[in-house]
Parts: C-alpha cells; structure tokens; sequence
C-alpha cells in the first residue's frame, strides 16, 4: 500500500485484523446485531479473512457452539488471530456452487475438508442463520460494467440465501429492470436457500440504478432492509451494503 496509510488500516494492523474492511463489519454488527452467540454464520467472498474474524468474535465462548465457513475463489487461510476451530474455508467459486453443496457446509455438517460426494450429502441439513456477501468483481474502470457485474454476484448471494422466494419475487417485480430479473430468474430452482427462516443477510454493492431492485426484491422477505455505507468505506468507493433482517419464509 503505497502513501501514508489511513486510520482505518493502522488500526486493523494494530489490532490484529488481516484488512480495514473488518471495521465495516464491525459498524454493522454494532449498529444491527447481526450475528448472535451460537450463529452459524456464511462468508461469501471470504479473502483475505477480516469478516472471518470479526464474525468468529461474535460467536461468543466456545461452549456457544457456532461455526464460520467462508468460501472464496481464492485460497484462504484462516487468520490465527481472532479466530479459533468454528472457522473454516472452501476455496470454490460461488457461482458455480450448488444450494445443497453450500447447506451441507452448514453446522450439522461442518467437520469437512472437501465437499462430500452428491450421495453423502445430508439433506436434513440445517442451513446457516447468517449469509454475508463482501463479493465484489475486479474493478475495470468502466461504470457501467462494474456495477453490472456487482448486481450479478449480488443476485447470486440473495439466491442462493432465498432460493426460489426470490425467483417468486422476481416475477411479480414488473418493475425489476429485465437484466436483473433474468440473472436471478434464471439460477433459481424448486431448492429452498440456505439462510434459515428467521436469519439475515448482508450484500456488498457497487451503486447503479440495479441497486433499487435488491430493495424491491429483498424488502417483501425479510422484515427489515437498509442501506449503510459504513465508515471505513474508502471515498472513493462506490461501495454500498443492504443489510436484510429476518427472513420471513
């Protein structure tokens, strides 16, 4: 990082988190109490692992049970600092990965090193009480294409969290411009997602006119959604969150 690094990376080097973004999840858990001792929480998009590490904070004890799985195209190894044995990593690539591959990554079946085969695939598997998406697409420099690109990873956090809830949505939505009705329409099936009823979810951005179509799709599902721009967001980032609270099927 070239220049004279800003507050927030000084203080993730001093307190021992691997990126500044931890502080955006941290605002968050502050402001909306996300994640709760116990939570069984995902990590889409995981590298380089701060979520990781604020989430695994908020799990409380290790007597609270709880789990963190992160999954990233990317290799990622689990900080040692503020982590302990509920955090694991899956390097994959989200959008290729089945629903029921990423449920049987959820607690009942957490003790993993590689996805089970189809067959061992548990389908009483709980599902997780806590979805994060920090996805976000290489950065080209064109507008247009990089928010295209965002709302396409977006759709695909709130599909694989909702399932066909939000293909039911979708189609009711006239509104919902016709780029982002296909991207969800299309990769839903008749397979329940994997947030649990009652859980949230948390989908990283980059601001365009698609972005009002995550509030018309979300809001009917969950009984709360806002919008944040935490603090450590750097100015120059278009970077926007919607946090869903409580889904409600």
């Amino acid at each position: 990082m070239s220049g004279t690094p800003d507050f927030f990376y000084r203080e993730a080097q001093r307190l021992g988190y691997v990126a500044r973004s931890a502080f955006k999840l941290i605002q968050m858990q502050k402001q909306y109490k996300i994640i709760t001792p116990g939570s069984s929480v995902l990590d889409l998009g995981c590298a380089p692992g701060a979520w990781l590490q604020v989430a695994c904070q908020n799990l409380g004890p290790l007597g609270k049970g709880g789990v963190v799985v992160g999954i990233d195209i990317k290799k990622v190894k689990v900080p040692s600092m503020h982590c302990d044995a509920r955090v694991k990593t899956v390097c994959a690539d989200v959008m290729n990965l089945p629903r029921d591959h990423v449920r049987a990554l959820s607690p009942q079946n957490h003790s993993f090193k590689e996805f089970p085969p189809s067959s061992a695939i548990r389908l009483s598997a709980k599902g997780f009480s806590v979805i994060l998406s920090d996805m976000c697409p290489l950065v080209s420099g064109i507008t247009s294409r990089d928010a295209a690109l965002s709302a396409e990873l977006g759709m695909r956090a709130v599909d694989l969290a909702v399932g066909r809830a939000a293909a039911l949505d979708c189609t009711e939505n006239n509104n919902a411009s016709e780029e982002v009705q296909s991207d969800i329409c299309s990769s839903a099936s008749d397979t329940d997602g994997v947030l649990r009823r009652g859980g949230h979810l948390i989908i990283k951005l980059l601001e365009s006119e698609d972005v009002k179509e995550f509030s018309r799709i979300c809001k009917p599902l969950f009984r709360k959604a806002s919008w944040l721009r935490p603090r450590a967001t750097r100015s120059c980032s278009r970077e926007i969150y919607l946090i869903c609270q409580g889904l409600l099927r």
